[in-house]
This record gives structure tokens, C-alpha cells and sequence, in this order.
């Protein structure tokens, strides 16, 4: 009679300590982007990725004063950038190319 209101609050006890274990041990992925101060712009990198056959090229997506701009591949060895329509635009005086090659200087 009096072991099962027990054996029910020790099950409830052993659900409850089971999901807390499990909620805290999964975290979620990190959601970092790194920015720079230039010219009065905040440049942020949102995602990179680099090139597995040019070492030297970047595919990046870059929000400048928060605002998002389209994928575009920067080349570090040639300071160019290229946007999605394939026009290639020189690296400028503090650019958003000069800073993105800048962080991964070897």
C-alpha cells in the first residue's frame, strides 16, 4: 500500500535528474561572427569558408553597418575580390578584403 506513492516520486525524481543531465550536456552550435571598426563601417564576417585548392581565397559573407551583401570570393594572393555576376574588383584602402586577408595572415 504505501510503496507505490514512494516508487512513483523516486521514478518522477530519476525523470527529472535524466532530462536535466541530457539538456545540459547537448549544447547548442556557436553563433560567433567577428567584426572590425574601418572607416566608420562595422565590417562583420557572418561565415567563411576557405578554399581547399587556393589556400589564398575566401568565400565570404560580410554585413557591413548590419546590413547582409551576397557571397563573394576574396583573393588574398591577387587582392581581388569576386562578386556574383564575376566582375573583379581590386582590393581598396580599407577595404573589407584588406581586413578579411588580414586575419589570416600566415
Amino acid at each position: 500500500m504505501y510503496i507505490y506513492p514512494v516508487k512513483n516520486a523516486i521514478t518522477k525524481l530519476i525523470a527529472l535528474s535524466l532530462f536535466l543531465t541530457l539538456s545540459l550536456a547537448i549544447a547548442p552550435p556557436a553563433e560567433a561572427s567577428f567584426c572590425r571598426n574601418s572607416n566608420d563601417q562595422s565590417i562583420c564576417v557572418l561565415s567563411i569558408k576557405r578554399s581547399a585548392k587556393n589556400y589564398w581565397e575566401y568565400r565570404v559573407v560580410i554585413s557591413i553597418d548590419g546590413k547582409k551583401q551576397p557571397l563573394e570570393v576574396y583573393n588574398c594572393r591577387k587582392r581581388i575580390k569576386i562578386n556574383r555576376q564575376g566582375d573583379i574588383i581590386p582590393f581598396q584602402a580599407n577595404s573589407p578584403g584588406k581586413i578579411i586577408c588580414s586575419f589570416f595572415k600566415k
